[in-house]
């Protein structure tokens, strides 16, 4: 079993920021591509930011410069800083990550967490 736990939303007023942590537990060799996704009511989900084992980075658009994805490796977690929101910023984010354990390579995702971000 793997869990993704993610933490940091919350609300912020435009201009603001926020933190955003993703933690992977459970029956992990290897972790290989991490990443946040986010998905607005009625749309398809999204990619924000992707980050691979070794670091190379992919951005959406419409976050560049303004969002930042990082890894700690040693305590398999993924964090997404954000800052100058925006109202448009406002949804669910949801953590990925492609998770290799002793049996199975499988994408994993977290339960998601709320950003909303005031005008």
């Amino acid at each position: 079993q793997v869990q993704l736990v993610e933490s940091g939303g919350g609300l912020v007023q435009a201009g603001g920021s926020l933190r955003l942590s993703c933690a992977v537990s459970g029956n992990i060799v290897v972790i290989n591509d991490m990443g946040w996704y986010r998905q607005a009511a009625g749309k398809q989900r999204e990619l924000v930011a992707s980050i691979t084992r070794g670091g190379s980075i992919n951005y959406a658009d419409s976050v560049k410069g303004r969002f930042t994805i990082s890894r700690d490796n040693a305590k398999n977690t993924v964090y997404l800083q954000m800052s100058n929101l925006k109202p448009e910023d406002t949804t669910l984010y949801y953590c990925n990550a492609e998770v290799k354990t002793t049996s199975v390579t499988i994408k994993y995702w977290g339960r998601g967490t709320q950003v909303t971000v005031s005008s």
